[in-house]
């Protein structure tokens, strides 16, 4: 294909509508219960270089006899845009939308109901406070919008304001030496994220006010109303000595707390832990909320916790998983839906990965049994391999579905009792699918590739293929490698892959020893071990599938990954020279010795290479050592497949300058090497047109060298 034509293609797959949020409203009619759902898209657009969102609505009409049946779901209405909200929130009973919004320069919280626009702040004007955090629908999130009980006020987190009068004309010497002190953040794609506040803004005062009494060795986030409105939890993150990065971690040191509104601080859970998404039970006694070990792996097994309210008992619900048995539960791995609970408090519904799946569960608290609710369904939902939670309420659920050929599609059911089989329903037509298949493999190590510490472990692979080779008997083989290390290329709608096989590649993730989905012990064995396990295991995985399928064209092979997948790509091109035929890389590690001073995550810097972190660590020529031997760049020498290279310019987690350091040494030797620099984008490389320059140019590069 042509430049224009492989944009115009991406164009076409990256612009499928995601759900990120969706919104259940319950209502008895005369005859009839009536729900609406209420679902909020995210979409990329080329044209405008931006991401999209809007708002879909659905009516669906229960059965008179049975209200827990769907009868009827009407067509929905077009979708409305959503050009300059940052965050929304409605309320359970009087159905007031809450909404953070940002316009002409100004943040505004409004409250519309059916009869329009309530209340409006103008939050910029007041400067009680600084910017709101509008990240509440992200793993990692610390912002939030929470509706009080009584409903006359609403909880929010942002920066802390740095007083007008510091920058009048009056201000005395004794303030202006304090303008250039350097001030922390949280690290990659959170910089000015620093001294986060609670805030609470009274509908009926018309005021907005900062929480007092918060520890100030603790930066606070996710905060919800405490039953009776007269309290608050949240999380707080210790940010002493100092700050470490946020994004993707889920092992920071932090604590649950419970804040009054007239000053009073609890600390609920312990101190050496890490703890996310609580979330409060319908009826008010129970409080579910993840936890987690501090430091060694930055992403890992959780367990789901439960502290009753009026006994502060504390009870593990679900424990960490060390090692799955096949087709078992394997574990808590990513923040739990913020409604996640069943109607009669007594159940959690939640995702997860599980191997090469993203599966939904439902966990009784009585008897802590956990449950698939994705399995065993009918033939005309078997194709997905990824079931998310966006919402359970009055216990119907909002799911969204999706996997490497079918873009993202809605389907809700009410959660049934326990034995009884779930009935899902579409929302709309079903999405087409495209005209490429994908299945799933399981891989063993080699002997000599098996970890004595861990020993058995298997790990997986999903293989994407186009309907027929575009020419010749045989289709040339991309490995798409996920970074991390501890996450997971899950079976579902990714625009890369798809792009990629739309293109005749067919294309192979590997989830290698250390990804998320397959218990503890596959995320502890890959520690110390980077560099060498990985990637063993990822080039098991392609002769795997290269001897079960005659299809795939062993001539032609090619690596591409971002971040660790970056680290992987480089690491095969260099330890395996004469296999692979081209190479590309996003923001990839390339010397972890150089890196650990410039990294906002450098406790995984020294776990990653098998050392315990401190924060008063000093670096030794040891631990310098073993980080320079697990890296490509000692392989540099023997790379002979043409390297693609794409770098943020400010990428806080990899420094640019890691690509640059491979550049530089292809470049000496006079191997083909081409490099991108996007100076305004960050780690994940995640602007629109930086995606589809980034799709654009590795299409073309696999071309020119397959």
């Amino acid at each position: 294909m042509e430049p224009g034509q492989i944009t115009w293609l991406y164009a076409q797959l990256s612009g499928h509508p995601a759900p990120v949020a969706a919104h259940v409203r319950e209502e008895q009619l005369p005859e009839v219960r009536v729900y609406t759902v209420t679902a909020e898209w995210s979409q990329s657009s080329l044209v405008r270089s931006a991401r999209l969102r809007s708002l879909q609505q659905w009516t669906l009409i229960a059965d008179s006899n049975n209200h827990r049946s769907i009868r009827t779901v009407l067509p929905p209405g077009p979708c409305v845009p959503l050009s300059t909200e940052l965050l929304s929130r409605r309320s359970p009973v009087q159905d007031l939308r809450g909404v953070i919004r940002e316009t002409y320069g100004y943040q505004l919280l409004e409250v519309w109901d059916s009869h329009g626009l309530r209340r409006c702040f103008n939050l910029t004007v007041m400067d009680v406070h600084g910017r709101v955090y509008d990240d509440g629908k992200t793993t990692e999130a610390s912002g939030c919008l929470s509706w009080s009980q009584c409903e006359n006020k609403l909880l929010y987190v942002a920066e802390k304001s740095r007083s007008a009068s510091e920058d009048g004309p009056d201000v005395d010497q004794a303030s202006r030496k304090d303008r250039n002190v350097y001030c922390e953040d949280w690290g990659e794609a959170l910089a000015n994220r620093s001294v986060p506040v609670i805030c609470v803004a009274d509908l009926q005062s018309n005021s907005v006010a900062v929480l007092p009494s918060v520890p100030p060795d603790v930066s606070p986030g996710q905060a919800l109303w405490a039953p009776g409105g007269q309290a608050v939890f949240f999380v707080g993150w210790y940010h002493e000595p100092f700050r470490l990065g946020l994004k993707f971690c889920s092992n920071r040191r932090s604590a649950l707390f419970s804040l009054s509104l007239d000053g009073h601080c609890e600390r609920l859970t312990g101190d050496d832990l890490s703890v996310s998404s609580p979330r409060l039970s319908p009826d008010g006694s129970t409080l579910v909320y993840l936890q987690g070990r501090v430091f060694g792996p930055h992403n890992q097994c959780l367990s789901l916790q439960q502290l009753d309210l009026k006994s502060r008992k504390m009870e593990t619900l679900l424990d960490v998983v060390g090692r799955p048995q096949a087709e078992e539960f394997a574990g808590v791995y990513e923040a739990l839906p913020s409604c996640c609970w069943s109607a009669d408090s007594q159940r959690v519904v939640f995702s997860s990965a599980r191997r090469n799946w993203k599966d939904l569960f439902v966990v009784d608290r009585r008897t802590k049994k956990v449950t698939s609710l994705s399995d065993n369904l009918p033939d005309d939902s078997k194709p997905y391999g990824s079931w998310k939670l966006l919402t359970i309420q009055g216990d119907l659920m909002v799911v969204c579905c999706s996997s490497p050929n079918t873009p993202p599609t809605l389907k809700v059911a009410f959660l049934s009792a326990a034995g009884e089989a779930v009935v899902w329903c579409a929302l709309h037509p079903p999405v087409p699918t495209l005209d490429f298949h994908w299945s799933t493999l399981d891989v063993t190590p080699a002997a000599d590739e098996d970890n004595p510490l861990y020993s058995g472990l298997d790990f997986g692979a999903i293989l994407v293929k186009p309907s027929l080779p575009l020419c010749g008997s045989r289709m040339p083989l991309v490995v798409f490698i996920h970074g991390g290390p501890h996450s997971q290329s899950p079976a579902e709608w990714n625009s890369t892959t798809a792009g990629l096989a739309k293109l005749g590649f067919a294309v192979l993730m590997v989830n290698y020893r250390g990804s998320t989905g397959f218990g503890q012990d596959s995320i502890l064995s890959l520690i110390g071990h980077v560099g060498s396990q990985d990637v063993k295991d990822v080039q098991r995985a392609v002769l795997t599938a290269l001897q079960t399928d005659p299809t795939l064209d062993p001539e032609r092979l090619a690596v591409i990954g971002g971040s660790h997948g970056g680290f992987l790509t480089c690491h095969l091109l260099g330890q395996y020279p004469d296999f692979y035929r081209a190479g590309a890389a996003r923001n990839p590690v390339i010397n972890a010795a150089t890196l650990l001073g410039t990294s906002d995550i450098v406790d995984w810097r020294y776990t990653s290479a098998g050392f315990q972190f401190s924060y008063d660590r000093i670096p030794t020529a040891e631990a310098l050592a073993a980080m320079l031997q697990k890296s490509p760049i000692t392989h540099a020498a023997q790379i002979k497949a043409p390297v693609l290279l794409m770098l943020g310019g400010r990428d806080r987690r990899v420094s640019p300058h890691q690509g640059l350091e491979l550049y530089k040494v292809l470049k000496s030797r006079g191997s083909p090497v081409r490099l991108l620099w996007f100076p305004e984008d960050g780690h994940s490389l995640s602007r629109v047109d930086t995606q589809a320059d980034c799709f654009l140019n590795t299409a073309l590069w696999l071309q020119q060298h397959l």
